[in-house]
């Protein structure tokens, strides 16, 4: 008789989210915003009650996360990543110490953190985009935001052939 050998591994149940729209919304004194009523029916079809918010690598915006889909970024980039690599660890570090956890209330609003209102140049006038299974969110007035006409035609049309 041979001895058995138990396999364990965490289970992740992954409902894709698709999160669609461009909704401009205010910040009270607090920095609490309403989630626009789209995403929390996206959010409560998925059973998310988690979310992670960072500022983008790229971009003056801040990211929401569902906590599934932070997760599965989190284990992708550990994967990736050598833990006797000092500077991979850097990266590391810093992508998940500029992350805050963030709830909804009663209300549907969120709290954004101050400290990422800074780092995104978020003030009361914001604009909340679906992006796929993310959403950001952006100072209404920012220039980033979106390309202009022509180079987005040019973009699309390169991706697309």
């Amino acid at each position: 008789m041979g001895k058995n050998l138990y396999l364990c591994h965490r289970i992740s149940i992954y409902v894709h989210m698709r999160f669609l729209g461009n909704i401009e919304a205010k910040t009270d004194a607090k920095g609490r915003a309403f989630l626009p009523s789209a995403f929390r029916k996206v959010l409560q079809g998925a059973s998310e009650e988690r979310l992670v918010i960072r500022k983008d690598v790229f971009v003056a915006c801040l990211v929401i996360y569902p906590g599934s889909v932070w997760d599965s970024i989190i284990d992708s980039m550990r994967e990736r990543l050598s833990r006797w690599d000092p500077v991979q660890r850097q990266t590391f570090r810093q992508f998940v110490a500029d992350v805050e956890e963030v709830a909804l209330d009663s209300n549907g609003r969120i709290l954004i953190p101050q400290r990422l209102r800074t780092l995104a140049g978020i003030g009361t006038d914001i604009r909340f985009i679906g992006l796929d299974d993310t959403i950001e969110v952006w100072a209404t007035e920012s220039s980033e935001t979106f390309m202009d006409a022509d180079e987005f035609a040019k973009r699309c049309a390169e991706l697309m052939s």
